[in-house]
């Protein structure tokens, strides 16, 4: 991790200060859609769980926690979800949480962070695509208001990854990799040199050439969708539902700390 994320990127301590155990932790954002810049924060994405009396009793559980703040110079965003909610948001067709899950960035893993990746390629359908297509309309939006590089690169990761889920059934977040593998601006390379140097810099290129080849991966991920030979319907309730109860149950082992600059698991979805 520290390769990624420079120096003084102590994340393991972070995961180990949350009042909860963490079942996994993982870096999320720019540094895993492949262009952070030099004063990007650190995304920091994970499942917590809640002891048993706080769901069964009369208070209102905290299934996310969410908290900003700098360390060391760094700014962190960190959020986590307790596992009964992060696993029903699987199940919500939401691209954001497989992300997360699948991500090689890895700072904590678990038995049980692995067991739930072995999960992952039963809750993936054809209708992941409406996620993929919202969230690039919505940063498109940004993009027109502000002018700025960060959300037109967000809007050409998010129709990426849709057109390749779509074609392959892998999730794959990284930016340059999408770029490499489905026909996409020339100058996308630029725009994330551009990007790494300032978080909030403007994107040096001509609105309506940008908005031409977003209309056409707009229009890619149609075309994948109606192609794609991803089921209707995700398959992995009844093994989620047990494999929650299980871990609520009997309780969770423990996890691991990834040394810096290792990778527990690898990039996009186990083969079905």
């Amino acid at each position: 991790m520290t390769d990624v994320l420079g120096p003084g990127a102590d994340l393991a301590s972070v995961v180990g200060e949350q009042p909860d155990p963490v079942l996994f932790a993982t870096v999320s954002g720019a540094h895993l859609y492949g262009f952070p810049s030099r004063d990007s924060d650190v995304d920091l994405r994970g499942v917590h769980m809640l002891p048993t009396a706080a769901l069964v009793g009369l208070g209102e559980p905290e299934e996310t926690r969410s908290r900003m703040w700098f360390r060391d110079g760094t700014e962190m965003d960190l959020v986590t979800h307790d596992l009964r909610k992060f696993v029903r948001l699987m199940l919500r067709r939401n691209g954001y949480v497989l992300e997360q899950l699948l991500s090689p960035l890895v700072v904590r893993t678990s038995d049980e962070h692995r067991e739930l990746i072995s999960l992952a390629p039963d809750v993936v359908t054809r209708h992941h695509a409406h996620h993929y297509r919202g969230f690039a309309s919505t940063q498109w939006r940004l993009f027109e208001k502000s002018g700025e590089l960060k959300p037109l690169l967000y809007t050409f990761r998010v129709l990426l990854t849709g057109i390749h889920l779509m074609r392959s059934g892998e999730v794959q977040a990284d930016l340059p990799t999408l770029a490499g593998q489905i026909a996409s601006p020339a100058y996308l390379a630029d725009l994330i040199a551009a990007k790494a140097e300032r978080e909030h810099g403007p994107a040096d290129i001509p609105r309506a050439r940008a908005e031409e080849d977003v209309e056409r991966l707009h229009v890619l991920l149609d075309e994948a969708q109606e192609a794609s030979e991803l089921p209707d319907a995700a398959s992995a309730y009844d093994a989620l539902h047990a494999f929650v109860v299980r871990v609520r149950l009997d309780g969770f082992g423990g996890g691991q700390d990834v040394v810096p600059g290792g990778l527990a698991v690898p990039g996009g979805l186990p083969e079905r």
